[in-house]
């Protein structure tokens, strides 16, 4: 079992950057998959970004490679989202994911946090 909780979402301008964080709780924390979703009103959710367990490898939609670095620290059961030149289309609901299937896919994933709401004004 695994409890997720993310924190650092806020309203930016255009242009700036946030930090989103994303607490677990477990001790099977390091064996997971994490992603980061997000959902726009009247949108459907859709991947961000993906670190596998072991940190080797990371994955990003095409959306936000280049400005958005996601990150995680097994030893303090954190995962993060580095987000650079904020769009206003960036703007949505973000939750944090754990999983053990293919990454980009939110099926997938079978830990959901609450969500975090960003709002990039333009």
């Amino acid at each position: 079992q695994v409890q997720l909780v993310e924190s650092g979402g806020g309203l930016v301008q255009a242009g700036g950057s946030l930090r989103l964080s994303c607490a677990a709780s477990g001790r099977t924390f390091s064996m997971y998959n994490m992603g980061w979703f997000r959902q726009a009103p009247g949108k459907e959710r859709e991947f961000v970004a993906a670190i596998t367990w072991s940190g080797g490898s990371t994955y990003y939609a095409d959306s936000v490679k280049d400005r958005f670095t996601i990150s995680r620290d097994n030893a303090k059961n954190m995962v993060y989202l580095q987000m650079r030149t904020l769009k206003p289309e960036d703007t949505a609901v973000y939750y944090c994911a754990a999983g053990l299937g293919s990454v980009r896919v939110d099926q997938f994933y079978n830990y959901w946090g609450q969500g975090t709401q960003v709002t990039v004004s333009s």
